[in-house]
Formats: C-alpha cells, structure tokens, sequence
C-alpha cells in the first residue's frame, strides 16, 4: 500500500496541492521565488524593528506583512522555491489559512498511519510525504511575474 496516495485520496480537495492548484492559481497571482534547501526546513517569522521578517535556517526574507510572512512559510517549510501568492493582499491570509489546514491534516494522516511504523521508517515516510507536496506545487507551477492585467477598466470604457 502506497501511503502518499492514500493520504492524498483521504484529503482528496483539501490536499495541499489540490488546494494550492484550485484556490491559489485560478485567482489573479504574481510569482515569488526564495532561495531555501530542498528538504523541510525549520521556518519562524520574526518582527524586528525592520518589519516582519520569515526566518529559514539563517536566511531572512523580509516580508510587507504577516499574512505574506504565513503564506510565504508554508512554502518555505516544504522548501518549495518558486510559488504563486495571490496579487489581492485581501486574498492572502485565507489562502494561508487553507494551506496551513491541509499541511496540518497531512501530517495527522501521516502520524496516524505511521503509528506502529519504527522511527526510521516515520521519517522517511515523512520526507517522501513533503517531497511529494514539493514536486506537485512544482509541477502545477508558479505561474507568471507579475498578472496580466487585460481586463478593461472604468477609465478605458468610457
């Protein structure tokens, strides 16, 4: 029994990259690209005199506020580099939300079916488990720079 698939099929749209695909990437999205290990990754958000800050190992990315500093660790933890954040900064503490929920829900799933697993074995089935969410996010893509904006507004219609 492949259990990254049971797990995926037991989530089923609330799977991190179904959620990832269905609620971020069909919204007007920009790209961002961080520079973090492809591994899981101990990510914290920092506030400093600077402003909010995402912490991953001894890279800091500054962060304009705390909804993109959620958002952007989500990533960062499963240490996916290039992703597409909402370009509506309305949009973007639900969608953290979302995308915290499914991680949270993954890991339960993983623990309870790893519960009798030998520790070595937990590990590794949690790093195929990320891996997996990783090549996923990847593959649905980080979408474009910044969003065509090809939409007319009220200044050109009338």
């Amino acid at each position: 029994m492949q259990l990254i698939p049971t797990i995926a099929s037991a989530l089923g749209d609330e799977w991190l990259p179904q959620v990832y695909a269905s609620k971020v990437r069909t919204q007007r999205t920009r790209s961002l690209s961080i520079e973090v290990p492809l591994r899981e990754n101990v990510c914290t958000i920092q506030y400093t005199l600077l402003g909010i800050e995402l912490k991953v190992g001894r890279r800091r990315f500054a962060c304009p506020d705390l909804a993109t500093a959620r958002y952007m660790r989500i990533f960062a933890r499963i240490g996916c580099r290039d992703f597409a954040i909402p370009y509506d900064i309305t949009r973007i503490s639900a969608a953290a939300d979302e995308l915290e929920t499914s991680w949270q829900r993954s890991l339960i799933l993983l623990a309870e079916h790893s519960v009798n697993a030998p520790l070595k074995s937990a590990i590794l089935s949690r790093s195929k488990l990320i891996k997996s969410i990783r090549l996923e996010i990847a593959e649905i893509g980080p979408g474009e720079i910044m969003p065509k904006f090809d939409r007319p507004t009220r200044h050109q219609q009338g």
